[in-house]
Formats: C-alpha cells, structure tokens, sequence
C-alpha cells in the first residue's frame, strides 16, 4: 500500500466501521449521566478513540512479529467483549432497577469501568492489525490515528445523543443504558463466532 486518497478512505472506513460499538455504548453513558459536562464527554470519547488506536497497532504489531500467538488469541475476542460488557451492563441494569433513583443521584461512570469500556469495544480492532499488516510503522500510525479520530468524533455524537434522550426518560436510563450494553456484548460475541 502506498500514500494514496484510497489508504486514507480506507483509514476512515475503517474508523466508522470500529466506531460503531463505541458509539452505542457511549449513547449507553449519556442516557446514564444526562448532566455530563463537556470536559467530560471530551475525556470519555477520548477513552474510547485511544484504544480504537492502540488496538489496531497491536495487532499489526502481532501480524508482524508474533502472528502466530494472535491466532491463538483469536478466538477469545467475542468471549472476552462479551463477558466485560455483560459484567458492566449488568451492575447499571441492577442499578437502575434497585434504585429508580432521579437522575441528579445515579452513580457516575467510574474510570475502571470506562477502561473496561474501552477494552470490550475495541478488542475487536486487534483483527484490523491484519488489513493493515502490509503497511510500514508509519501508514500503520498514521492508520491507527484515523481511525482514533473517527472514533472520537462518533463517540462524542453518541454521548450528546445519550445525554438528550437520557434527560428525557429520567429514572430509566440506567436500566436502558445497561440493556443497550448487555445487548452489544451479545451482538459482538455472535458475530464473532459465526
């Protein structure tokens, strides 16, 4: 591949397309935290949009040195989203509907579950170290950082549309944020093993 308008479309492509789980679960932690500032929103997206980066180079980094253990790896990817966006879904919905709490007392996202987060909703981009294992380390950078900026930007129309509706359904939107978790963990794990 060479520096072309293709390697750039493909880049940003690319983005939309690993964005997508990002963008649910931000809308997910919008409608749990409808007050979120915007520092917050900022550094929430950019959570997500760091690992939508690293993911993407690990991964080339596997293909291109240690290809064969990723293989094994692999497999575990749609058991492994699944299991963390379960787990997190799960506390919201168990939340939501212990507490029926307002919205102004409704526990705050906390930075371990961001991370766990970040984790679920990019462990898929790993495979993307494959499209782009014939790339140099300089496309494969300038690859990951599109893709980063994709997903910050889809992240960050996610969490503005969470917090929208999120004001709106008031006591519900943990239990909905949570079932919207919960249901992408399931999207991510049948898509990976069929």
């Amino acid at each position: 591949m060479t520096w072309s308008f293709v390697f750039f479309c493909n880049s940003v492509l690319l983005g939309m397309g690993l964005a997508m789980d990002a963008f649910s679960v931000s809308m997910a932690n919008g409608l749990n935290e409808p007050g979120m500032k915007i520092r917050r929103m900022c550094g929430i997206a950019g959570v997500f949009a760091g690992f939508q980066a690293l993911m993407p180079l690990a991964g080339w980094f596997c293909v291109c040195q240690i290809a064969r253990y990723f293989q094994i790896f692999e497999r575990f990817i749609p058991w492994i989203a699944l299991f963390l966006l379960a787990f997190i879904g799960g506390k919201m919905l168990a939340g939501g509907i212990r507490n029926r709490e307002s919205a102004e007392s409704r526990p705050v996202l906390g930075l371990g579950a961001l991370l766990i987060q970040g984790v679920a909703t990019s462990i898929d981009a790993l495979s993307v170290g494959f499209t782009i294992a014939n790339y140099d380390w300089a496309m494969a950078l300038v690859a990951a950082l599109i893709i980063s900026a994709v997903t910050l930007i889809i992240c960050l129309a996610g969490l503005a549309i969470g917090k929208r509706f999120g004001t709106k359904l008031s006591g519900r939107a943990q239990i909905f944020g949570g079932v919207i978790l919960i249901a992408i963990g399931v999207e991510i794990f049948i898509r990976g093993i069929l």
